[in-house]
């Protein structure tokens, strides 16, 4: 099998630009750009800061992974990430690929059964908030949509006729369908007008482009202006995009809405440590509480491996044609 073409960074560059260069290219996202950066600059910390990291390898990563699971006492998964950014820096930056097995101290891993609402508490929670908040959070309950996805909804991945959502490049880099619960067809249909008016607006001052993810922005030149591809949750100012330094409207912050869910928490009288990811945790367990077939809903959480929905409940078989979001059934 051919092996694709290798990328290799600008060696005029300084150490962390090459890293930005390479991580852009193979069109990494800005939170795991930030985060990998992040690491390769504690690894070269914790080693003093004026080693190169060509002069180490195995052994400087053993002794910063077993310190991040010693006395940093992380977690598996921030661990995991950690030893991610740096194979990342070795193998695709710096061409040194660490081939031979790592024998640091792991992080231990911890299974969490997830924390779940009722209904009724889904249904109190969701009193106590208003406007687009309300709505963003009924989609994460209602589709069982992770924050960022439903952050990062565009307009056309809603499809109305046939009530269906469509969560593009999500966890992972997967795309998958899920449930476009009916009682907020409506309030998205408002939503999207406000979002043409702005649209318009943006377009007539000379903006109205949005960011288009990998290689669209390449091969369609022209999509970005378009109105199927803006964010059905637009920022309310114009900003400089990072990467590029082009003016665009955004999709508005995630802690707008963290910071209104737990409001209504709190007001809603709930002692459960809920966040907006309990939402998506609901979704499935109430599906299965209420006969859906544990294969579908692995399907519709985007699961790779069934396991992961099993953490919830155990189920009957039910068709995915036959299911209601369970938003629908408050």
């Amino acid at each position: 099998m051919e092996s694709k073409k290798k990328f290799t960074p600008d060696p005029s560059l300084k150490l962390m630009d090459q890293v930005r260069q390479v991580l852009r290219y193979h069109h990494y996202s800005y939170k795991t750009e930030h985060a990998y950066c992040n690491w390769i600059l504690r690894y070269l910390k914790f080693h003093g800061g004026k080693k190169h990291p060509r002069a180490m390898g195995k052994k400087e990563i053993e002794q910063f992974l077993s310190h991040l699971a010693g006395d940093g006492n992380v977690s598996a998964s921030t661990q995991r990430q950690a030893l991610n950014a740096l194979v990342f820096l070795y193998r695709h930056v710096l061409d040194i690929p660490i081939d031979e097995e790592l024998e640091h101290s792991r992080s231990k891993r911890h299974p969490r059964i997830p924390i779940v609402l009722t209904q009724q508490e889904v249904k109190s929670v969701l009193d106590q908030m208003q406007g687009i908040h309300l709505l963003m959070a009924k989609l994460l309950y209602g589709g069982g949509l992770r924050l960022m996805e439903c952050v990062r909804l565009r307009v056309g991945d809603l499809d109305f006729e046939r009530e269906k959502l469509y969560i593009r490049d999500g966890k992972g880099g997967k795309d998958r369908v899920t449930l476009f619960p009916k009682s907020i067809h409506e309030d998205l249909q408002i939503q999207l007008g406000n979002v043409k008016k702005l649209h318009d607006q943006d377009l007539s001052n000379g903006y109205g482009s949005v960011y288009l993810p990998n290689a669209l922005a390449r091969k369609y030149p022209s999509a970005a202006r378009e109105f199927c591809w803006q964010y059905i949750f637009p920022s309310r100012n114009l900003s400089q995009d990072p990467r590029t330094g082009k003016i665009r409207r955004h999709h508005v912050l995630e802690s707008g809405l963290q910071k209104a869910v737990k409001t209504a928490v709190k007001k809603a009288g709930i002692v459960k440590r809920v966040g907006c990811h309990t939402f998506r945790h609901c979704f499935a367990t109430h599906l299965l509480e209420n006969g859906a077939n544990i294969r579908v809903v692995q399907k519709l959480m985007g699961h790779a491996d069934v396991k992961t929905t099993e953490i919830y409940t155990h189920v009957m078989e039910k068709n995915i044609d036959d299911l209601h979001s369970p938003l629908d059934l408050l």
